[in-house]
């Protein structure tokens, strides 16, 4: 059933979107209480406000930190409308039913975000608010909470279909999402107090639903805003499993600075190719494993121009992410009506990883670490040539991003191939042999990179054979002096990093 809006409290600190809801709640005859800014903004549309002060007959007080704390207030949003003891105390006090409450809190983490000093971030504290979105949610039989800007939209529709009522399940619905608001909330000066530079807040929030996790019968949701890191111009939304993959694409892409495509398919790197145009770079990329790349994502660095497209279009994938997109290329692209396609934003992501596990959670760093030219210790008599160096560190960078035990094979700015989530090292130099012959490449002077140290000679005499011509490792193996001296007796070239890159 139903229940009539009667009187609302309004005040926010982000006023965009806000205007549509208090001229509905207007021509709707609710009273509207609100403080500061809010009260103005409202008075600004010619609309009919009551001050907070003047319900409370107590003004703002200490620069705007005690304006809302009031019994007149938390009463009034608190007090239980089917218990007559409730009812009575409010009547006697004059406290009225207020049924809606509006309020955002001051942007806590956009403040510590930008550097400020310690006193604007401690101001930046919401007190009153957090009070506020407590007390409506608590008493969601009664009053609705809308605690963020970004359910303004979904509330006015609600309010527009049912002349501006709501029903238990709104109420109990947005009564969860204050929760996840305060939750984060919380968190995020828990954080800045600890010296926590990312607390692996989740925003409870911003909770999307999932039609179903890896599997049909397994129930998923999203936690976090997608919004903040892609605009999607076309295509139905994104499963769990494309979310999977479209974080592998997004984590590997950013070791990359020259012009790069990247192909995943199950979380992992089929096709990765750097190349001087967008279309070749595909192209390259494309090639190292055409039969994975069916119903892959795809990820570049660069703008998507109309030759790439019209070869992107001959593929069936779910999902291509750029930073941008020709007008042209977009109308190739969007004939496939499910096909997903993201324009990436720049936005900083976190540095910390988390999984459940047993019955709790681990925590660690990302492995932000990514070694180059300058940090290989050649450990051969035969030194690499700079061409070399440059495609072990192609190799390295590809190779920290799939699932272990892995080997990548690589040359001239494109992935051959690569074994990967094998049990032994060996099972995965040879499935990476195998396939780099399936699809007709050449491995003579190609390179050989291993996220972890290789146990005994025998990956490096495997790849020696088929014409592996310098190798990267992190080396660490008490028996590293074997794999080195094979790699002297035949002209390979090796170094090390010391630096392991497990992905399990």
């Amino acid at each position: 059933m139903s229940k009539k809006i009667e009187s609302a409290l309004i005040s926010v600190f982000y006023k965009d979107g806000l205007d549509k809801i208090v001229k509905l709640l207007h021509e709707n005859d609710v009273k509207i209480y609100s403080t500061g800014g809010t009260q103005s903004f409202i008075e600004e549309m010619g609309i009919p406000v009551i001050a907070v002060e003047d319900l409370t007959s107590y003004p703002s007080i200490f620069g705007g930190r005690v304006k809302t704390l009031h019994p007149k207030v938390f009463g009034g949003i608190l007090h239980r409308r089917d218990n007559q003891d409730d009812v009575k105390t409010a009547a006697e006090l004059e406290i009225p039913a207020i049924d809606l409450v509006i309020v955002d809190l001051y942007p806590f983490e956009e403040t510590v975000a930008s550097g400020a000093s310690e006193d604007d971030i401690i101001e930046k504290i919401d007190i009153g608010g957090i009070a506020l979105i407590r007390g409506a949610a608590k008493n969601f039989q009664d009053v609705l909470i809308v605690s963020s800007r970004t359910q303004y939209d979904d509330v006015f529709e609600i309010l527009s279909a049912k002349n501006c009522g709501t029903d238990f399940d709104d109420r109990k619905k947005y009564a969860k999402l204050a929760f996840g608001t305060s939750s984060h909330y919380d968190s995020a000066i828990h954080a800045y107090f600890a010296g926590i530079e990312d607390g692996g807040n989740f925003r409870a929030s911003e909770q999307t639903p999932l039609r179903y996790g890896e599997n049909p019968h397994q129930s998923a949701s999203f936690y976090g805003n997608l919004n903040e890191m892609f605009t999607q111009l076309h295509g139905k939304e994104l499963s769990y499993n494309n979310l999977m993959d479209v974080d592998a694409c997004v984590r590997l892409i950013e070791e990359f600075e020259d012009l790069t495509y990247v192909i995943v398919k199950h979380n992992n790197a089929c096709g990765v190719a750097t190349a001087a145009t967008s279309h070749q770079a595909y192209l390259n990329a494309l090639s190292c494993d055409p039969v994975s790349a069916f119903g892959g994502v795809i990820i570049t660095n660069g703008n998507v121009d109309l030759a790439t497209a019209a070869e992107l279009h001959k593929l069936f994938f779910e999902i291509l992410i750029a930073p941008s997109f020709d007008a042209d290329a977009l109308e190739i692209l969007k004939k496939k009506k499910d096909r997903r396609l993201l324009i990436r934003k720049e936005v900083k992501t976190s540095k910390k990883q988390f999984r459940t596990l047993l019955n709790g959670v681990l925590e660690q760093d990302k492995d932000l670490s990514t070694e180059k030219t300058a940090d290989f210790k050649v450990v051969t008599n035969t030194v690499p040539t700079d061409d070399q160096n440059k495609a072990l560190e192609f190799a390295l960078k590809i190779c920290k991003h799939l699932k272990s035990n892995n080997v990548v094979l690589a040359k001239d700015g494109q992935l051959l191939a690569s074994g990967v989530g094998q049990t032994s090292r060996v099972d995965a130099l040879k499935q990476a042999i195998d396939k780099a012959k399936e699809f007709g490449f050449d491995l003579n002077g190609s390179v050989m990179a291993s996220e972890a140290f290789f146990p005994f000679p025998d990956c490096v005499e495997i790849a020696g054979n088929v014409g592996v011509t310098a190798v990267v490792q992190p080396g660490g193996s008490i028996k590293d002096q074997l794999s080195i001296d094979y790699c002297n007796e035949n002209g390979i070239a090796m170094v090390m990093t010391g630096v392991r890159h497990f992905l399990h």
